[in-house]
């Protein structure tokens, strides 16, 4: 069986590439992009046959470019997972913990290990354009005396050494994947037998008037579905005015979705959902 490719951003053993092996196992083969929107347009040329892209950080919160980026191409989200994120410093196999003092990663994972660096003042950061790719850099062209931050699959990928495992602040760092397809073309999907958890994501925009956003969020209330989240993102070409991502705990068999859908049709100037998938 010809394995799927699948795109996400950053190099090989990039914490996006463990999400694609919780969806396929090991079925699919990833495919590198420097960019999110290099993924994105992956995806909708065809050169690739789904991607995942991360959507939320319990710690740094959502990845607004890929928001935008959701709207501006026709894919549709068939599936989620959460990756357990964990920083490991990671070093050249002939190097030691003593002699580092100079260590890379990408800014956001920096900033998520800002106690080890507190306690290790003669370490330097080092801001690198992905986490994975730090390593890599490493491998290829590092010293004795750098190190990389990213997670022990990127320590594998490269032949490179940990040397301090889960560095850290917060254990409770968690990032949400989405996995995408082409609406119309639909591929391969992980199994969903057993899958108790369903969500649909939808982004509208409400008429800018007193009380529009309070009376379009009623029409989910009214009947009792669960918002798991809502996001605001500025609305080009209108000043001031704001798309409503929004996602429910509902799936496409449920009678309650259609009604509320068809009610948020009447009060909303736009709408599209971006999605009816399940929860890996």
């Amino acid at each position: 069986m010809t394995k799927l490719r699948v795109a996400f951003q950053g190099e090989l053993g990039a914490f996006s590439q463990q999400a694609i092996e919780q969806f396929y196992r090991r079925t699919a083969d990833p495919v590198p992009c420097q960019r999110f929107d290099q993924a994105f347009a992956a995806l909708s040329s065809g050169d690739v046959d789904a991607a995942v892209l991360p959507i939320e950080n319990t710690l740094h919160g959502s990845v607004h470019e890929n928001y935008d980026l959701l709207l501006k191409h026709d894919l549709g989200i068939v599936a989620e997972t959460s990756v357990r994120i964990v920083h490991n410093l990671i070093v050249r196999p002939e190097a030691t913990f003593s002699r580092i003092r100079r260590v890379a990663s990408h800014p956001v994972a920096l900033n998520q290990c800002l106690d080890f660096f507190t306690k290790h003042t003669n370490i330097e950061k080092v801001v690198h354009y992905d986490t994975a790719g730090s390593v890599k850099q490493l491998m290829a062209e590092g010293t004795r005396e750098e190190g990389a931050i990213a997670s022990d699959l990127a320590a594998n990928v490269y032949g490179a050494k940990i040397v301090k495992k889960s560095i850290e602040d917060d254990r409770r760092n968690f990032t949400r994947f989405f996995l995408l397809e082409r609406v119309a073309n639909p591929v391969r999907r992980p199994r969903s037998a057993g899958r108790k958890q369903w969500k649909t994501s939808l982004v509208f925009t409400t008429r800018n008037v007193p009380g529009s956003l309070f009376r379009t969020l009623g029409v989910f209330a009214l009947r009792d579905l669960s918002l798991a989240k809502i996001e605001s993102r500025p609305l080009r070409g209108k000043p001031w005015e704001y798309l409503f991502y929004v996602d429910l705990l509902a799936g496409a068999d449920d009678p309650r979705l259609e009604k509320a859908l068809g009610h948020l049709t009447e009060l909303c100037d736009f709408q599209r959902v971006l999605g009816t998938y399940f929860v890996v």
